[in-house]
């Protein structure tokens, strides 16, 4: 059995209304067993049987799109991959003093070599970028809202869909994946 984390993008904004209950049902059908999922923004923590990662994702996604008739991408971590990121970010003081604020973005394809710097030259308002193995790390020093660092131009500079959570919900994250 292999424990995942899947990161559901953009759902219960706009029209795109998710109950996670549903989600929940939706793993069930899937096969995934002890479903859980944490607040309404599509986290969900499951176990699979030999699901590959993206071969889990593929289902997962599909099953959305049938079930709710929209598209959301669904970026899936394992437990090993998820224990380094609870590990700790580049960002010691942010953690401390401003979890809400810092962001672990995960992509489903890697990253492109220069998508840190490319990123970190956008920012404004003591904004920090740091790559770290397969994920970016932001320190929104001063409110995500106020950031130049918007959703499509993250995803540009990746080169691929991307979703991110702050530090608070990467620790629940990890704790649920350990209970």
């Amino acid at each position: 059995m292999t424990r995942m984390i899947a990161l559901l993008r953009a759902v219960n904004v706009g029209k795109r209304r998710l109950p996670m209950a549903e989600l929940r049902e939706v793993a069930a059908d899937l096969g995934f067993l002890d479903a859980r999922t944490y607040l309404a923004s599509g986290n969900l923590v499951f176990s699979a049987g030999e699901h590959d990662p993206e071969i889990a994702a593929r289902h997962l996604e599909a099953a959305i799109t049938a079930r709710f008739g929209w598209t959301s991408e669904a970026i899936l971590r394992t437990d090993p991959q998820w224990a380094i990121y609870a590990a700790g970010s580049p960002f010691a003081e942010a953690e401390r003093d401003r979890a809400k604020m810092l962001h672990l973005l995960l992509s489903k394809r890697p990253p492109v070599p220069d998508a840190v710097a490319r990123l970190a030259e956008r920012c404004t308002a003591g904004e920090q970028v740091a790559g770290r193995g397969d994920a970016i790390w932001i320190d929104f020093a001063a409110g995500v809202g106020q950031s130049k660092l918007t959703p499509a131009f993250i995803d540009k500079c990746i080169g691929s869909p991307t979703t991110a959570r702050n530090w608070n919900t990467v620790l629940q994250l990890d704790a649920m994946m350990r209970s």
